[in-house]
């Protein structure tokens, strides 16, 4: 990927590309290998909230600039104006949740693409990915216990709910940064591949997904993040019944249509 142009403007520090149905939201910071600023937290959960709201998309792909890094977490050169007192960290961290729960909450299936460093609040931000599709030579890790500042509780529940608690307490308790194949076995990834084939993997991994039915997509994402929490409430009629929607949709009658013809569906998100 070329390198995008450095400006001034805020909305620049993250980009959005178009390639059919799927969107790349690219973390672009590349002279500060993508640390992510205040800036970048807040327009990241804008850029997803618009995302989410996108009738036509079937796939989100979230990368940094260039090949060195998704990022190698916060930028410490805003911490003594920005987080400097419980008071100022409260409020940063705010703008960081609404950011993940953008990602989250966003009704697409969203990809991570991770090569080079993905630490701390890059780590934070794939947590919250629905994939995480690695490089073999990328690094992993939240070493924040060494500038005395902790992971808070919407970061941790995302860590946990990867990891489990032993794994994520080995991971903040020794601050290390690990390497891909680790990364994998602790759980905290989907695939790991050669640097030389990640680009072809998330390719075919978009294209499999957009080949699928939009309104299935969507349906699968929301079931399995409202149960995915230890001891869920009991699911409500509505919920219940979101479970059957799916076969008042164009999109099932033309799957069945597709199957019994043998031929290749065309999904309409309808």
């Amino acid at each position: 990927m070329a390198e995008p142009a450095q400006t001034n403007n805020t909305s620049d520090v993250v980009l959005v590309t178009r390639d059919g149905t799927c969107a790349t939201v690219i973390l672009n910071r590349p002279e500060k290998l993508n640390a992510l600023n205040a800036a970048m937290w807040a327009r990241v959960g804008e850029v997803f909230a618009e995302l989410d709201k996108d009738e036509s998309l079937r796939c989100v792909v979230l990368r940094g600039a260039g090949e060195k890094a998704v990022g190698p977490g916060a930028d410490i050169s805003e911490f003594e104006t920005l987080r400097n007192d419980s008071g100022q960290g409260a409020a940063y961290g705010a703008t960081m949740h609404i950011s993940m729960n953008a990602i989250r909450q966003c009704r697409h299936p969203v990809i991570a693409r991770i090569q080079g460093l993905c630490v701390g609040g890059a780590l934070e931000l794939a947590l919250m990915c629905d994939l995480r599709i690695s490089g073999t030579t990328a690094r992993f890790g939240v070493p924040i216990n060494k500038l005395g500042l902790v992971m808070a509780y919407p970061e941790v529940e995302a860590l946990v709910g990867l990891v489990g608690p032993s794994v994520a307490l080995e991971i903040l308790y020794e601050a290390r940064v690990f390497g891909a194949e680790e990364a994998m076995a602790k759980g905290l990834l989907t695939k790991v591949v050669p640097d030389a084939e990640l680009d072809k993997t998330v390719s075919e991994t978009v294209e499999r997904i957009c080949a699928g039915a939009p309104l299935v997509n969507r349906w699968h994402k929301k079931f399995v993040y409202r149960l995915a929490g230890k001891n869920p409430a009991p699911l409500s009629a509505v919920e219940q019944a979101d479970g059957f929607a799916c076969y008042d949709t164009e999109d099932y009658r033309e799957g069945v249509r597709a199957f019994l013809a043998k031929e290749t569906p065309k999904f309409k998100g309808r």
